[in-house]
């Protein structure tokens, strides 16, 4: 298993580690392939493969839960039967090594037992590889002696991509729009890399004299139903008030909060918990 090219870093590491590279396997799922940061582990084939262009992962850096947004490689691998035995001290050192060879820096390698999902009481390690400006976040998770979960978020900001136009037209149509307007964790701020989106609901508003709107805030299921409700509320707020600030007539708008009430998508998995996750703009 060695490092490979890091295609926005634009540089290639070239030290080989135990395993060498790993071609496409006929054993992987359908459109499993390997991230462009690692190979694999020898004797594995990918079993799940979940890439997202723009997503949220969290990861433990050693103090504290750190949120990173931006391109999601995830893959597990499994070891193949009757392929030799090996252990999750072998998988973690192998990456860790590699980790360390193509210059990015270990921030945690141990048990955290206040992850929220089945991360809780696996030994992770997760590292940070920094290079002109950009950031690449790392999480090697051996779920056994068998398997292991393969993480890696280059850092970046969403791109808006849904315009006034597109608004109106889901409003028109369907009588709302789902947005994914994002927030500080566990409050309602408004992060700034939203204000292109609310720029976008401003000229909805402003182009639309005639349009009114409900505001409405949602939330996943983790925590305390009761508060995920009232988080949901102000959130919806926030965004309200952010909208007012700018000009729109408060009378307008109005903003309600549903919590975890409402889903979209399947809770149990991180996609369906960011989908989850959303601001919807009803038409009144």
């Amino acid at each position: 298993m060695r490092p490979t090219q890091i295609p926005f870093f634009v540089f290639i590491c070239l030290v080989l580690l135990a395993g060498g590279a790993a071609a496409q396997d006929p054993e992987d799922i359908e459109g499993g392939k390997d991230t462009p940061y690692f190979t694999r582990m020898p004797n594995f084939f990918i079993d799940v493969t979940n890439d997202r262009e723009f997503d949220s992962y969290t990861f433990f850096d050693g103090k504290k839960e750190v949120a990173v947004e931006g391109k999601i490689y995830q893959t597990r691998y499994h070891r193949k039967e009757d392929s030799p035995q090996t252990s999750v001290l072998q998988i973690r050192r192998n990456y860790t090594n590699a980790i360390k060879a193509m210059g990015a820096k270990i921030l945690f390698e141990g048990q955290y037992e206040e992850f929220l999902d089945t991360r809780a009481g696996c030994v992770v390690v997760t590292a940070l590889l920094s290079k002109g400006g950009n950031e690449a976040w790392i999480e090697v998770w051996p779920e056994s002696d068998d398997s292991y979960f393969l993480t890696v978020v280059e850092r970046q900001a969403m791109k808006q991509e849904v315009s006034a136009t597109d608004m109106l037209g889901a409003l028109n149509t369907d009588g709302y729009v789902a947005l994914d307007i994002h927030f500080d964790t566990g409050k309602a701020s408004i992060k700034p890399d939203s204000q292109p989106l609310l720029d976008q609901i401003v000229e909805l508003l402003t182009t639309n004299p005639e349009l009114n709107l409900s505001i409405e805030g949602h939330t996943d299921n983790v925590g305390d139903p009761k508060s995920n409700k009232t988080l949901s509320e102000a959130r919806a707020k926030s965004v309200r008030d952010a909208l007012v600030k700018a000009g729109i007539a408060s009378a307008r708008l109005s903003a309600a909060g549903f919590g975890q009430e409402k889903p979209v998508a399947d809770n149990r998995t991180d996609e369906g918990r960011a989908k989850n996750r959303r601001v919807e703009l009803v038409k009144k």
